[in-house]
């Protein structure tokens, strides 16, 4: 008898001739997520990931469990017990072990027994299984334990495959598939409340991130660099690492503010942060950039400004809040644990130098024409850019 955590994933199962590349990838990202929380034994069984502690007495469960549910590409991880043996007597042997357990921790209550049999050569089919389970365990332990077969206090899952597995309760995972296996992206990263939810959406894609973040000292404080950092590292327990490229904006931002109509200086600061991330992204083979916008939120969101903004890149723009809600957004937040960092009080590039009438429908040729005035725009951009520092978070 073994304690495993037995882990699932979703779509992955449905893939085609190349779903072992996508298994593969999540057994190595497993693994190394787990590396430091003790040693595992990481093998893959009909359709699951299987991580078996070599000592029980060495690991802490509850963050085992809470690192494997922030993985992408897996949608559950369950802590049961397992046994090689393939046979009634095995499963009877696990379900009594572990309803006994249940027993001590909880008392009385009400359960049910499902079974799955991936293993179709065991001979009784999965609901024979279940009663033969059921019936053992009234007779076991028949004081404390009520059959309701609709709805059950513990739900007692049998798993039938390259061994037999025993376990009640399923802990939600991150979904999505596995990181890193579709493709790379540079998020621009500020410090709101939007573009790390943006990240994590793309990241949960199976997209490999980088971030760029545009750095106005002495308008913006190191806080709001330090901040925008404990943001990436936020991602990065999903991610398992990010790149931070800290690029410093001023002086493009404040030639723009003295050489650029007013109401044009968001839409003008937010092509040029294009082109700078665009410029990151080539140097690092990353093959579209992330934005935290939301149709319509600001006046730098609007269709309009969205089509100027567009023009100024050379790759796809992922906007996956595209259609939220502020409040929407807000909940992923919460649940990602970006949100508090988010709003604590230290302003990025993006919210100083803000018109009081900005233009809401910009035409690309008007705005070409104010950027034409900055004539030495790219020398400014190569500053920038051989100025960078990059963080590994």
């Amino acid at each position: 008898m073994k304690n495993v955590f037995l882990i699932k994933y979703g779509e992955l199962a449905i893939k085609g001739k190349n779903r072992y590349v996508f298994e593969n990838r999540l057994l190595e990202t497993v693994r190394k997520n787990l590396k430091s929380l003790g040693e595992f034994k990481v093998q893959k069984e009909q359709g699951r990931l299987v991580a078996i502690p070599s000592d029980d007495n060495e690991i802490d469960v509850e963050t085992v469990a809470e690192k494997l549910q922030r993985t992408f590409g897996i949608i559950g991880v369950s802590y049961g017990i397992r046994k090689e043996e393939i046979s009634l007597e095995s499963i009877k042997e696990l379900a009594l072990y572990h309803m006994k357990e249940l027993c001590d921790e909880r008392g009385s209550f009400t359960f049910k027994v499902e079974t799955k049999r991936a293993d179709k050569r065991f001979p009784m089919k999965s609901m024979e299984v279940s009663a033969a389970i059921g019936e053992f365990l009234l007779e076991e332990l028949g004081e404390n334990l009520t059959v309701n077969v609709r709805k059950p206090e513990v739900l007692l899952m049998v798993e039938i495959r390259n061994g037999v597995y025993v376990y009640s309760k399923t802990l939600p995972g991150a979904g999505g598939m596995p990181y890193g296996t579709n493709g790379k992206a540079t998020l621009l990263l500020s410090g709101g409340i939007d573009s790390p939810v943006a990240g994590w959406m793309i990241a949960k894609r199976g997209v490999e991130i980088d971030a760029v973040y545009f750095h106005s000292p002495p308008y913006t404080s190191e806080r709001a660099k330090d901040k925008v950092v404990e943001l990436a590292r936020k991602l990065a327990i999903y991610t398992g690492g990010i790149k931070v490229h800290v690029v410093n904006f001023t002086e493009i931002q404040t030639t723009i503010q003295k050489q650029c109509p007013i109401n044009q200086l968001t839409i003008i600061m937010r092509r040029i942060m294009m082109e700078i991330a665009q410029r990151i992204a080539d140097k690092n083979g990353s093959q579209a950039l992330i934005t935290g916008e939301s149709i319509g939120q600001v006046a730098s969101q609007t269709m309009h400004s969205l089509v100027v903004t567009d023009a100024a890149a050379n790759r796809p723009v992922f906007r996956p809040l595209i259609g939220f809600d502020k409040y929407e957004i807000i909940k992923i937040a919460e649940k990602i644990d970006t949100f508090e960092t988010s709003i604590l009080p230290y302003e990025d590039c993006c919210t100083i130098f803000v018109p009081d009438h900005p233009e809401t429908k910009p035409k690309l040729e008007y705005i070409e024409k104010s950027e034409s005035k900055l004539t030495n725009l790219e020398e400014m951009i190569l500053s920038s850019l051989e100025s960078v520092e990059i963080i590994n978070v």
